[in-house]
């Protein structure tokens, strides 16, 4: 070779030209373009043309002028690779060919690493760029490289692979020649690899085979390697690792998986892979798995396609499959020293996961990470919580208050925890516990270690614009959604700095807000001013209650509002126990330091609590309870602190209207609020011996009077209600004295009570005179409906017997007096409008009627008397349809409100333009109903809500978006027909009511109504629901030709100039 590198150009060796055309007439031109095809013989290279060729390049050689320096390179190469010299001699033009195409390419190997090695041509001009490197290739000399060594491959190593790896039996070479030809073979191809202009497209494209190759000689059995001695069978060892290094990673596990697989995914002709190279590949991807980086080179190898994006996308899709790879990952490798070394190695690697910033791999490897973690969680609890719940929440653990800081750390202004840093762990704690959900007792212990601190983190973002705001809410509520109800009150009690089961923020920390949106935990600096420092200690307690409040007005679906509520009453309670009976060092003499700051700290705890009542109350208080069990713990408790402490000295009002209202409350619920079950009354009767301890004890007469009377209608369900009850009732309610709902536990014919005078709101008192036949113990009528209003009403003789008629068991009878008191109404009888309230409540009733003969006339009353009155008379036909009557039975209360439903549509047509001043009363109302669960009534509410915006017209306004997101939403997802086919109807009937105005009133909502449409006619099952879409569509089409193409008009214009 020293010969070779000086003298003329011929001595210094040919050109790398020279040997690209010489591999050109040896392999002859080429079939077609495609060289990106499987490895193996073309179809022109048959025997006598590979023969032909041989002959051709050998008379090129010993003849032509400008070859010598390739001769001469050439038998250098193949004096150093005796197999291949041989080869290239023999008789097998296969084998021949391979051994030229072989000694060619390292011919051309060694040129090109003369020419890297030698200094670098640099550019005359300064401005001009470099000019290519001596060993840089063409791109037709590249194609011609590619083409031999896919040449090479399929005559040189393919045909020689053991079974399992390469061809069926029959196919290969004569028998006792396999290895010694695979070696000779591979090791060229090894030596090729070293440089990266062969061993970028040798790899790329031949790994799978020359790692097959590497396999058999270094790891088979000794009977595939006939010919190979143990030297070389261990440099084929080593080469395997050493490729394995330096290609990339996540190809090398794909082609160790291929290779481990199914047989239809290696190479062809192979049959399945045996037991050996499955061991082995094991082994590899285990050694892969165990190197930096290796758990990502893993993930991506088994999820990431070869063809890019879309097989990337494919595969994020596929979570079955990130679900496999993550327990693989789980698992220790046997040849791990110890399950702690593995889980040592690998955990750092899977918390990276989770910071893959590619938004397509990101999902891959999210779920990976979460899947693996959660495993490993199940099977080791310890090992995880040491290796990955602990580094994954270390920056929230550093700020916690069960954390000591250093004193370097305590410096006044230091960085605690970088905003990139908390960022990161609030999303990673969002990724493992929020989409992982998994509510173990580890991740839930884990995660309540540092929910303090995330709490303040919520809290201070609430007051400034951070995008942590959402994750920390998110994590906040899942906990309190996943741990058990006791674990969740304790943790909301440590939250509101009631107890300590929950580590707080540091005292010595503060939040800072950062730069990009997130936060800073930072040490506090010390202030001298003491009212500024207690003003700041005020302002952040005041903000973490409304924070906590606004956290748990997400809780109340789930009650966890409701019973924390309940807990924070009970605790008030005891704080008030607490104060009777402990002496105040303060005014007592002799007191102990220690007992003043226990009186202090008691009275801190007193002002929190109540603090965080009132905050409850003026918060969430109208939807804090869900069920009547909480409603009877709140009593429960009101009504144990009222028989405990009796209202006395400076808060006695304040005692006594709690009471009034808890009284109340009860009252409410027994006269109709809520529609009670049997089962709800043995939840009641709880408080019986309560409120016949404050009957016995209190020393309110008027309260220990109306604590009686709701013992009885507990005791007797609500079948005997004296009348305090009913007044109680209407105060909370209120209503007015004799509108009452007719209790659900009482006779269905049971009849309103007489009216009463009406007190403040809350109070239990009624005049005793009120209580003389106020029992709603009464007998039903005959045919069920309520029974006549009483005799001492102040109706004249003649209406007076239209409204007994009008209560008449016999149907004709009362539709004809329904119909006698609709024409008094028509004709403004004075003596009839003095009656409105009493006439309203007879239709309403008589409206309940099955015989349709009675209902409709009742309707007709309803809608003439809603039309003279709407003001009066539309408040109470709203109630009534948004809550109907209480004690009836689903299907009859859904079809009196349908009844009702027409009732306001008829009112509608009455009042024509003056419809808009109650618009949003009346859309609310539908669209409630909407959501009613009984199909029959959403379907009914929809077709008013229709008719009600066509007749809006100009004057929807913005409650469009209102009704357009409803009616998308049910015509897309209402498992119903009927109610689907109702909601397409609104659009054909806004839209045909619009007209040429479809454009200007619904601007904003016509692309989105357009899209509906377009999926309903073509996504819709039930064929009447496409045909009202194509309806509405042409509607639109005929208004959008209006706008686009206006008619045209033959105007003459004269413009008179000045």
């Amino acid at each position: 070779m020293a010969a070779l590198t000086a003298g003329s150009p011929d001595m210094a060796g040919p050109e790398p030209g020279r040997v690209v055309e010489a591999l050109e007439l040896l392999l002859g031109p080429p079939s077609d373009g495609n060289s990106a095809a499987e490895p193996g013989p073309e179809p022109a290279l048959c025997l006598e043309t590979l023969r032909r060729n041989a002959a051709a390049l050998e008379e090129r050689l010993s003849r032509a002028a400008g070859w010598a320096a390739l001769r001469e390179l050439r038998a250098a190469v193949l004096s150093r690779a005796p197999a291949l010299a041989a080869g290239a001699a023999g008789a097998e033009p296969g084998w021949a060919a391979a051994c030229g195409l072989l000694a060619l390419l390292l011919c051309l190997k060694e040129r090109l690493a003369a020419l890297a090695a030698a200094p670098a041509v640099t550019s005359a001009n300064p401005g001009e760029p470099p000019p290519p490197g001596a060993d840089t290739l063409s791109v037709g000399q590249e194609r011609a490289v590619r083409r031999a060594l896919r040449a090479a491959v399929g005559l040189g190593l393919l045909p020689h692979l053991p079974p399992g790896l390469g061809p069926a039996p029959g196919l290969g070479p004569p028998p006792g020649t396999r290895g010694a030809r695979l070696f000779a073979a591979v090791a060229a191809l090894v030596e090729m690899t070293r440089l990266p202009a062969l061993g970028a497209p040798l790899l790329a494209r031949h790994l799978r085979l020359l790692l097959s190759g590497l396999c058999g000689l270094g790891h088979g059995p000794a009977a595939l390697c006939q010919g190979v001695s143990e030297a070389e069978r261990l440099l084929c060892r080593e080469a395997l690792r050493d490729i394995l290094d330096r290609v990339y990673q996540p190809l090398a596990v794909q082609e160790l998986l291929v290779l481990q697989g199914q047989p239809k995914q290696r190479s062809p002709g192979a049959g399945a892979a045996p037991a050996w190279l499955r061991r082995l590949c094991g082994h590899l991807l285990s050694e892969r798995l165990l190197r930096p980086g290796g758990v990502q080179a893993v993930v991506r190898g088994v999820l990431e396609g070869t063809d890019g994006g879309a097989g990337a996308e494919a595969a994020a899709l596929d979570w079955r499959k990130c679900d496999a790879v993550g327990k693989i990952l789980a698992a220790c490798p046997q040849q791990c020293l110890s399950l702690e070394d593995y889980y040592r190695q690998v955990c750092p690697q899977i918390l990276g996961l989770l910071h893959i910033q590619d938004k397509v791999a990101a999902r891959q490897f999210q779920r990976v990470a979460t899947t693996t973690l959660l495993t490993m969680a199940r099977e080791q609890p310890q090992l995880a919580e040491k290796y990955l719940l602990q580094p994954l929440l270390a920056p929230l653990h550093r700020c916690s208050e069960a954390t000591e800081l250093s004193l370097e750390d305590l410096t006044a202004g230091a960085v605690l925890v970088p905003e990139a840093e908390l960022g990161s762990c609030v999303e990673d704690v969002l990724k493992v516990y929020v989409v992982g959900n998994d509510s173990s007792s580890l991740l839930l212990g884990s995660l309540q270690s540092v929910l303090g601190v995330v709490f303040s983190l919520y809290s201070f973002a609430k007051q400034n614009v951070s995008y942590l705001r959402s994750p920390c809410q998110d994590i906040l509520l899942w906990f309190l959604e996943k741990a058990e109800r006791e674990q969740s009150l304790a943790v909301l009690e440590g939250l509101a700095r009631l107890s300590s089961h929950v580590p707080t923020l540091h005292p010595q920390c503060q939040l800072c807000v950062g730069s990009d949106g997130g936060a800073t935990i930072v040490v506090e600096e010390t202030t001298s001013d003491e009212d500024e420092a207690l003003y700041q200690k005020i302002s952040l307690e005041q903000c973490h209650v409304e924070s906590l409040v606004e956290l748990l007005s997400h809780c109340q679906k789930s009650g966890l509002a409701g019973d924390f509520f309940i807990h924070c009453l009970k605790e008030l309670t005891q704080v008030a126990a607490e104060d009777e009976t402990a002496p105040n060092p303060a005014v007592e003499p002799g007191g102990s330091l220690l007992e003043l700051e226990h009186y202090q700290a008691r009275q801190g705890r007193k002002l929190l609590v109540l603090q965080l009542v009132a905050t409850l109350c003026e918060g969430i208080s109208d939807t804090v309870f869900t069920d009547i069990v909480q409603v009877q713990e709140f009593l429960a408790a009101v009504l144990h602190r009222a028989c405990a402490h009796p209202a006395q000295g400076p808060g006695a009002a304040a005692e006594a209207q709690t009471l009034a209202m808890a009284m109340g409350l009860v009252a409410a619920v027994l006269g109709g609020a809520v529609q009670l079950k049997s089962s709800d009354f043995v939840v009641l009767k709880r408080l019986v011996p309560l409120l016949e301890e404050l009957s016995h004890t209190y020393p309110d007469p008027l309260t220990q009077e109306l604590a009686s009377d709701l013992r009885i209608a507990i005791c007797t369900h609500g079948a005997c209600s004296p009348g305090t009850v009913g007044t109680a009732a209407d105060s909370v309610l209120g209503r007015k004295p004799g509108m009452a709902a007719q209790s659900p536990a009482g006779p269905p014919g049971t009849a309103p009570s007489s009216p009463s005078p009406r007190h403040g709101h809350g109070s239990p008192s009624v005049h005793r005179e009120g209580r003389k036949g106020q029992s709603t113990c009464r007998e039903p009528s005959a045919s069920g409906a309520s029974p006549a209003p009483c005799a001492d009403s102040p109706a004249p003789a003649g209406l007076q017997e239209l409204l007994v008629s009008a209560c008449d068991p016999q149907p004709p009878s009362r539709a004809a007096a329904l119909r006698h008191l609709t024409s008094l109404v028509t004709q403004r009888d004075p003596e009839a409008l003095q009656l409105q309230e009493k006439l309203l409540q007879v239709f309403l009733e008589n409206v309940q009627h099955e015989d349709s003969f009675v209902y409709l006339s009742a309707i007709q009353g309803v809608a003439l008397l809603s039309s003279e009155y709407p003001e009066r008379i539309l408040p109470v036909l709203l109630a009534q349809y948004e809550c109907p009557a209480q004690g009836t039975e689903d299907a009859m209360a859904a079809v009196t409100r349908m009844k009702l439903g027409e009732v306001l549509m008829r009112v509608t047509r009455a009042l024509g333009d003056m419809v808009f001043q109650h618009r949003e009363p009346l859309i609310r109302a539908f669209l409630r109903g909407a959501r009613d669960p009984d199909s029959a009534l959403r379907a009914s509410s929809l077709s008013n809500l229709g008719e009600l915006c066509q007749h809006l017209g100009f004057q929807l306004g913005s409650i469009i978006q209102e009704v357009t997101c409803c009616v998308t939403a049910i015509a897309r997802t209402d498992p119903e027909a009927e109610v689907r086919r109702a909601a397409v109807h609104v659009v054909v009937v806004l839209l045909r009511g619009l007209s040429e105005k479809v454009t200007e009133v619904l601007q904003d909502v016509l692309r989105d109504l357009y899209r509906l449409l377009k999926h309903v006619a073509t996504a819709e099952r039930d064929a009447a629901t496409v045909l009202h879409a194509q309806l509405a569509l042409e509607e639109l089409d005929t208004a959008m030709r209006r706008v686009l193409f206006p008619p045209q008009t033959l105007e003459k214009k004269i413009v008179v100039l000045p």
